[in-house]
């Protein structure tokens, strides 16, 4: 949608300070810091309480994550109930490599899926904080973003009404296919963007993991991965061409390929079972510079794109909320605009370290796959150097926990 005014059509006008687009993790963490500090926000979300709880999205949270949750009473249930991983383990050439990085790194993964962190999210917001959620709106515009009265209008699903919310600040956390990023003028805004030139066929199986971490094969038929969603679901990957159809992947050849690509001498044998996801994603990442203008603060998939590829997404999505959480504080309780006017600068160094850790660890994945003898020969030569150089090893480690990625 253009920054436009509110259409003539509406039908009535409220006021809030933050008004919240896209209920994910980024959006909600925002709209539950705010709602715990007692600033009015109003979240909208197109899709409704049931689609977002159970979406089917990652699932792997690094613990400085986890922690500062925590900190803000959001993470009761995910402590409660998450797997915790502190190793992976690669595969290659018919081996076996375990790398303990919570032994190098002091810290750990804990697996909890996507849809059960909004799950618990929305429950805090909105049953116990009893703040303000709008679920199945329709039409989202934007308006006035580039001045100090910005607004945002919707059509009410269940009148057909228009409504405009005048208010302070929007934060736009509705990801890669929101209305919010594509309010950002061009010429004071840029997008740098990557493309991989691979799919990877990402599946759901209704099967018990095969492995207790995280599993990743390195193999010259292309690239396959391994990670538990729960004792009875686990995810796996595929390397595929971009834009597969996934109805080319049939039961028998996604378990035929997951045999090949993850076979390993003294592996345990994956167990099979009803495939209950099936959809190729094409691997690209892109990054908005500066996020945001005016009074519009893009946080999560709406402010940059994460491939699969290192687990980052969601992780990055929660350390942009909490960064703008506590601006929109600041700024609406207290008049500082300090931490908004710095919003940017302070999320896109991590933002940038995750991107090119991505793009680093897409050459160990992709290199044997590549059809390039002196690819995969470079790449193998990565992998062995990070598994058996202690120093190596240690900033790995320290990379795949997001523990040293603020500089």
């Amino acid at each position: 949608m253009t920054d436009t005014a509110a259409p003539s059509s509406t039908s009535s006008t409220e006021r809030t300070s933050v008004v919240v687009v896209g209920a994910g993790p980024a959006g909600l963490t925002v709209a539950n810091i705010l709602r715990a500090a007692s600033v009015d926000c109003v979240v909208l979300e197109t899709e409704s309480r049931e689609f977002i709880e159970q979406r089917p999205r990652a699932g792997f949270l690094e613990e400085w994550a986890v922690r500062a949750l925590e900190r803000r009473g959001l993470a009761d249930r995910l402590l409660e109930n998450a797997q915790v991983h502190s190793e992976c383990e690669f595969r290659f050439a018919g081996e076996r490599y375990t790398f303990r990085y919570g032994d190098m790194s002091g810290h750990h993964h804990f697996a909890y899926p996507q849809p059960l962190l909004v799950t618990d999210l929305v429950r805090v917001y909105a049953d116990e904080r009893g703040g303000d959620i709008r679920f199945g709106v329709h039409d989202v515009e934007l308006g006035a973003i580039d001045s100090d009265q910005p607004s945002v209008s919707y059509t009410d699903p269940d009148t057909g009404g228009r409504v405009r919310l005048d208010c302070a600040a929007v934060a736009g956390c509705d990801g890669a296919r929101g209305v919010t990023r594509a309010c950002l003028p061009p010429e004071h805004v840029g997008v740098a963007r990557h493309e991989y030139g691979i799919g990877w066929l990402a599946l759901l199986a209704e099967a018990p993991p095969s492995n207790d971490c995280v599993v990743f094969g390195i193999h010259p038929r292309g690239f396959a991965g391994h990670m538990a969603r729960s004792p009875q679901v686990t995810r796996y990957y595929l390397e595929c061409p971009p834009g597969d159809d996934p109805e080319n992947w049939p039961h028998e050849r996604v378990w035929a390929e997951l045999h090949e690509r993850l076979a390993a001498d003294g592996a345990q044998p994956l167990t099979e079972g009803r495939l209950i996801e099936k959809r190729v994603l094409d691997m690209h990442n892109y990054v908005v510079e500066p996020m945001g203008y005016g009074r519009l603060y893009l946080a999560g998939d709406a402010a940059h794109l994460l491939a699969p590829i290192g687990a980052k997404g969601m992780n990055l999505a929660i350390h942009d909320a909490l960064l703008l959480g506590d601006a929109l504080t600041a700024y609406c309780g207290k008049g500082d605009e300090s931490g908004l006017s710095g919003y940017s600068a302070a999320c896109l160094g991590r933002v940038w370290q995750y991107q090119e850790f991505s793009t680093w660890l897409s050459d160990i994945y992709h290199g044997a796959s590549s059809g390039d003898p002196f690819r995969a020969g470079i790449t193998a030569a990565r992998l062995r150097r990070t598994l058996a150089s202690p120093t190596a090893a240690a900033g790995f480690a320290g990379l795949y926990i997001g523990k040293d990625a603020d500089y």
